[in-house]
């Protein structure tokens, strides 16, 4: 298992900034090799369950994950989303929070803890590695497109 955190500053009021982190069919559009399907009914909340499907043909797998926290923010106040990955392949969890920022801006802070099952723990850097790679720029483009 491995964990990191990635850290925004933007130039976004609070909602926006979580709207644009928590419509989860948007993270499909800026992944990858990725398409993601919300399996339960609008809207999200805690109960929600999202799946990732990653990769091509054959060598695809799917990260399931259940919301398990879903408190979004108020006008002044943060917001946090926890999500716990669940599926065959990839486990651990992500937190999502938006916060109040400098000068009107929202502070975004992405926490994750990741594993993939059969792979060695010799692998973690490599693992952490692409995985900040991946999440950083898929938060970049999440929060750039409206």
């Amino acid at each position: 298992m491995v964990n990191f955190l990635l850290e925004r500053t933007v130039p976004l009021p609070l909602a926006e900034a979580w709207r644009r982190l928590t419509e989860w069919h948007r993270h499909g559009e800026v992944v990858p090799l990725t398409r993601v399907t919300v399996l339960t009914p609008p809207p999200t909340g805690e109960g929600t369950v999202v799946v990732a499907r990653s990769g091509l043909g054959p060598f695809a797998f799917d990260d399931r994950m259940e919301v398990t926290v879903w408190r979004p923010p108020t006008d002044d106040g943060p917001g946090m989303c926890r999500l716990e990955k669940r599926g065959r392949v990839v486990r651990g969890w992500a937190e999502i929070e938006v916060r109040p920022g400098p000068g009107g801006r929202s502070r975004v802070v992405w926490r994750e803890e990741l594993g993939v099952r059969w792979l060695p723990g010799l692998f973690d850097p490599v693992l952490e590695r692409a995985a900040r790679l991946v999440f950083g720029r898929a938060v970049n483009r999440l929060l750039r497109r409206g």
